[in-house]
Formats: C-alpha cells, sequence, structure tokens
C-alpha cells in the first residue's frame, strides 16, 4: 500500500477532470451521425427481398395493393391451405397494421410447407422494409427480420439418425 495520503482538494481535482473528459467524449458521441435507411424499390413501384428458413428459398416482391397474396402463380390462402401457415405469413403485415394494404407476389422452392411459409414471412418483413423503412425497428423488435438458422441435424456413422442409436444388446 501507498503511504500517500489523499485529501479532499485531491479528490475534487480527480472528479473535475474526469467530468470533463465525459463531456469531451459525449460531444465526439453526439458527432457520430444515424443510420439512414433508404427506400429500395423498382421501375414498377415494388419492394424485393429474399427470405429463407431450413432448406427453403422465397423471392417476395411486395407493391401497393389490397392484400392479394400470390404464391408460385398460385393464390396463397390455396397454397398455404393450413390456417397456421397463412396466420405465419400475415404476421408481419399485422405488428405494423398494414392490413390489406399491400400485394404480394412470390416464388418459393425447396424445403416443405412450413419452411416455405417461414421463408415467406422472412421475404415479407425485409420487403416491407426496403418500402418503408421507418418500419425497421418494429420488425427487428418483433424477430421478423432474423433469419431463423435452425436446420435438421446431419445423421452420423454408426447411428440410426441423427441422434438415435441402433439397439444396444449387452448378450
Amino acid at each position: 500500500m501507498s503511504d500517500k495520503k489523499v485529501g479532499l482538494e485531491d479528490l475534487k481535482a480527480a472528479v473535475a477532470s474526469s467530468t470533463v473528459a465525459s463531456n469531451h467524449n459525449a460531444s465526439v458521441e453526439a458527432t457520430v451521425k444515424p443510420i439512414v435507411y433508404e427506400k429500395k424499390v423498382d421501375a414498377q413501384g415494388r419492394a424485393y427481398a429474399t427470405g429463407k428458413r431450413k432448406n427453403a428459398v422465397a423471392r417476395v416482391w411486395i407493391k401497393p395493393g389490397h392484400g392479394k397474396l400470390l404464391v408460385n402463380g398460385r393464390e396463397g390462402a390455396k397454397y398455404f391451405a393450413r390456417p397456421v401457415l397463412q396466420m405465419l405469413i400475415g404476421q408481419p403485415f399485422h405488428s405494423v397494421n398494414r392490413h390489406a394494404q399491400y400485394d404480394v407476389w412470390c416464388t418459393v422452392e425447396g424445403g416443405g410447407l412450413s419452411g416455405q411459409a417461414g421463408a415467406v414471412r422472412h421475404g415479407i418483413s425485409k420487403a416491407l422494409v426496403n418500402f418503408e423503412p421507418e418500419l425497421r425497428s418494429l420488425l427487428k423488435t418483433g424477430g421478423f427480420l432474423t433469419r431463423d438458422s435452425r436446420v435438421v441435424e446431419r445423421k452420423k456413422y454408426g447411428q440410426a439418425k441423427a441422434r438415435r442409436r441402433f439397439q444396444f444388446s449387452k448378450r
């Protein structure tokens, strides 16, 4: 330990110098400009995005309209017949209060119906951000812009499936 005595005046000087340094850091932070996202629309007035889930990939275009959904040239309600999948696809619109304000046209390939619905949902969310950048914070907090990276675990050699082992016989 040091034998140096610290007095009240020394503490006041240390606090004053630290507040000057923190004010300097605050002014440096104030000069940093926030990120501004731009509207990305093609010549036809459509926003494009790619969504992915498991092995499914969806290419999604949205434009202002009346809520029509076309998936691979078929009506969305017929392509995704289960109500759960239809609800999943509509979640981004409901979270930002844009019910039936956009027409969606998409092509999906790979995976099963559940993975394809997740890919369309991811693509719709990204396309909405491209069309209206101010919706980014709402969709980000809802978790719609994050790609779900979970995929099927691979089968290992010497096992029946990814984790299932062959039956063990002691004798």
